[in-house]
């Protein structure tokens, strides 16, 4: 509802188109908000895209030898270092992401045969407590979410940004609604409001991002898209440290 304070400004600003000038005062602030807005958006997408190239780059260079140690890690279970699977992004553009290999290399093939097993109710994204198609080194890369570092390549790359919602997979977008498909509308992001269990809006808030379920993962993207900043970013990828630590990230 709109207070007194907007009402009588409304009413002073259609009470000044009456006249000559006032009609030309009028049309000139409707132009200027045209052009001006363009020029605010494509400010803060540079900024954006700015913070994840030089968080990204920065980050793939001081991890590297920890990046070394766990691919060796991964290479010890046996088969390729690195899982590539096909995710939907931006505007439903296709690319392939990246993580550390955490299930066996027949996992894709063996899905099928779980979707019955399903913990999460709606049934387009997959969730099973003991998933036996996890390797042993790759349970320790889930819980602590390092299976994810190899998705600042990612974000380099210009296919994900550090904050936004998750990078869904074709079988998911498929059974997706149409105002699901609002969650498409930014580019993907490796951390983001759902995934540090962010539900009230709360500045210190972190809470179990396994207890939210699809209808409010969405919610919750859409939120952030709607109020998305450069500090929002900021804080959020600050609150993803102790997300993870406390068993609740990623």
């Amino acid at each position: 509802m709109k207070t007194q304070q907007a009402v009588d400004q409304s009413l002073e600003r259609l009470l000044a188109a009456r006249t000559p000038w006032g009609r030309v005062r009028l049309n000139a602030r409707v132009v200027w908000k045209r052009l001006s807005w363009p020029a605010v958006v494509n400010a803060a997408l540079f900024l954006k895209r700015a913070l994840d190239i030089v968080v990204s780059l920065v980050a793939i260079v001081v991890l590297s030898p920890f990046f070394l140690l766990l691919a060796l890690l991964v290479k010890l279970d046996g088969g390729p270092v690195f899982f590539r699977q096909t995710r939907v992004g931006l505007n439903g553009r296709t690319f392939r992401m990246l993580k550390f290999r955490s299930m066996c290399v027949d996992a894709e093939a063996r899905l099928q045969g779980l979707l019955g097993q399903n913990e999460k109710a709606s049934g387009v994204t997959f969730k099973m407590k003991d998933d036996p198609r996890i390797t042993r080194i790759g349970k320790l890369l889930r819980q602590s979410s390092l299976d994810e570092l190899p998705q600042l390549w990612n974000v380099l790359r210009g296919d994900m940004s550090l904050v936004g919602p998750r990078p869904p997979v074709l079988r998911e977008v498929a059974l997706y609604s149409q105002a699901d498909r609002r969650r498409l509308l930014v580019k993907p992001g490796i951390t983001g409001l759902w995934q540090v269990g962010e539900r009230g809006g709360g500045v210190f808030e972190i809470g179990d991002r396994n207890s939210i379920d699809f209808p409010e993962q969405v919610s919750l993207d859409v939120r952030y898209i709607e109020s998305q900043s450069i500090g929002k970013d900021l804080w959020l990828l600050a609150k993803t440290v102790p997300a993870i630590l406390f068993g609740k990230g990623m």
